[in-house]
C-alpha cells in the first residue's frame, strides 16, 4: 500500500497533488469577500465529483492543503465502494464558521463551484448547513443537500448516522456472532449533527452509551437526552466494546492504539487512520476489528447523489442499510486474504475506480 508524505512545506504543493492522484485543485480567493478555499477534485473516472465543502479555522494553508487533499481521496473511494456513479471531490473554506461566514462568502464560493462546470458538485460537511447550501444554489446548480422545500434531500447527518450504524452492526455480527448492539458499551466521540443522530440508533437498541465532545453545553444536553455517561479524560483507557470516532480525522494513531481497549472501531469521521498503512497492522494484531470510515460514513453521499438520480427517501434508506452485508463482506475478505481490513475495503474501491469492476 502506498504511503504518502503530506509534508508540503518539504515536497511541494505539486508533488504531493501528483502522490495522491490527484486530476485538478482550485486555490480560490476573493478580497472583497474575504473568501479562501481550496477545491480539490481527485478523480472523475466514474462521475462528477461529489463531496461537501468544510468550513474550518486551520492554523495555516499547509493544513488546509493537507485536509482537503487526503478528504477529496477519500470520496473517491467512497463513492465507488457504495455503488455510486460518482468521482471523489473536496473543498475546504478557510474560516470560523461560526463569526466569519456570511450569504456573500457563501454565494462567492458558489460562484467559484460554477466556473467548474459540473466536473465538482458540492454539498455540505463541518462548518456547513443546508442554509449555506441554498445560498450557494443562487450562483451555481452544481450543490446537493439543499433543503427539501426546495426539492432536495436536506441534512445528509442523519442518513451518514444511519449508516454507520449499520456498518456498526455488522462489524459486531462477524465478532460476537450477532449484530444486536443491546447492553454494547459504546463510546461515541463527537456528539454533533452525526453523532448525535447515531446515538439515538443506539440508545433505541438498549446499548450503554458513553460520550465525549469539546461542547460541553452539547455533550449536557446530550447526556440527559440519551442517558449517556460523559468522558473527559483518558477516553482510549476505557474498558468499551465499540469506539466510534465522530469527529475529526487521525485519532487512531501510534499513541492512541496502544491504549484502546475496544473490540470494534466504527465511525463517522473521515480519515481516523493517521498512518493508513502501519496503524491499521496494528489495529490487526491487537485483534481489533476496524470498519474502514470511508464505506461505513457513505450514508450521507448516498443520500445527496439521489437529488442528482430523482431523490426516493424509501431507496436510500435501502441502499445505505446494505452497507451492513459490505461491511461484512469487507471484513471476510480481509480475513480471508490475510490483510488489514482497510486494504480489503481499498482494494476493492481501486478495483472499481481504475478497472471499473462492480
Amino acid at each position: 500500500m502506498q504511503v504518502v508524505d503530506l509534508n508540503i512545506s518539504k515536497n511541494g504543493v505539486l508533488q504531493q497533488i501528483s502522490s495522491l492522484g490527484h486530476e485538478q485543485v482550485v486555490f480560490c480567493n476573493d478580497q472583497h469577500t474575504g473568501l479562501k478555499a481550496i477545491i480539490a477534485i481527485h478523480n472523475t473516472n466514474l462521475g462528477p465529483a461529489l463531496g461537501g465543502t468544510r468550513m474550518w479555522k486551520y492554523d495555516n494553508e499547509e493544513e488546509a492543503l493537507r485536509d482537503v487533499l487526503r478528504l477529496s481521496r477519500g470520496m473517491t473511494f467512497k463513492a465507488a465502494i457504495s455503488g455510486l456513479e460518482l468521482g471523489g471531490g473536496k473543498a475546504v473554506i478557510i474560516g470560523d464558521s461560526s463569526t466569519e461566514k456570511t450569504e456573500v462568502l457563501m454565494r462567492k464560493f458558489g460562484q467559484f463551484v460554477d466556473t467548474l462546470s459540473g466536473k465538482y458538485i458540492t454539498a455540505e460537511d463541518v462548518g456547513m448547513t443546508t442554509k449555506d447550501m441554498k445560498y450557494i444554489r443562487k450562483e451555481t446548480k452544481y450543490v446537493t443537500g439543499i433543503p427539501k422545500e426546495m426539492g432536495g434531500s436536506g441534512d445528509p447527518s442523519p442518513l451518514t448516522a444511519y449508516g454507520v450504524y449499520w456498518g456498526m452492526k455488522g462489524a459486531a455480527e462477524y465478532r460476537w456472532g450477532k449484530s444486536s448492539l443491546e447492553g454494547r458499551k459504546i463510546l461515541i466521540q463527537g456528539v454533533g449533527n452525526v453523532g448525535g443522530h447515531l446515538l439515538e440508533h443506539l440508545s433505541k437498541e438498549g446499548a450503554v452509551l458513553f460520550i465525549n465532545d469539546i461542547n460541553e453545553n452539547k455533550v449536557t444536553k446530550v447526556a440527559k437526552k440519551y442517558n449517556a455517561k460523559i468522558i473527559t479524560d483518558n477516553i482510549y483507557d476505557l474498558d468499551i466494546d465499540i469506539y466510534a470516532p465522530c469527529a475529526l480525522g487521525a485519532t487512531i494513531n501510534s499513541e492512541t492504539i496502544d491504549r484502546l481497549k475496544c473490540s470494534i472501531i466504527a465511525g463517522s469521521a473521515n480519515n481516523q487512520l493517521a498512518n493508513e498503512k502501519t496503524d491499521s497492522v496494528i489495529l490487526k494484531n491487537k485483534n481489533i476489528i476496524y470498519a474502514p470510515d470511508f464505506l461505513i460514513s457513505a450514508g450521507g453521499l448516498i443520500n445527496v447523489y439521489s437529488e442528482i438520480k430523482g431523490y426516493n427517501e424509501k431507496q436510500v434508506l435501502e441502499k445505505t442499510k446494505h452497507i451492513y452485508s459490505t461491511t461484512i463482506d469487507i471484513l471476510h475478505k480481509a480475513d480471508a486474504e490475510n490483510l488489514t481490513t482497510h486494504e480489503a475495503a481499498l482494494l476493492l474501491a481501486k478495483d472499481i475506480v481504475y478497472n471499473k469492476k462492480k
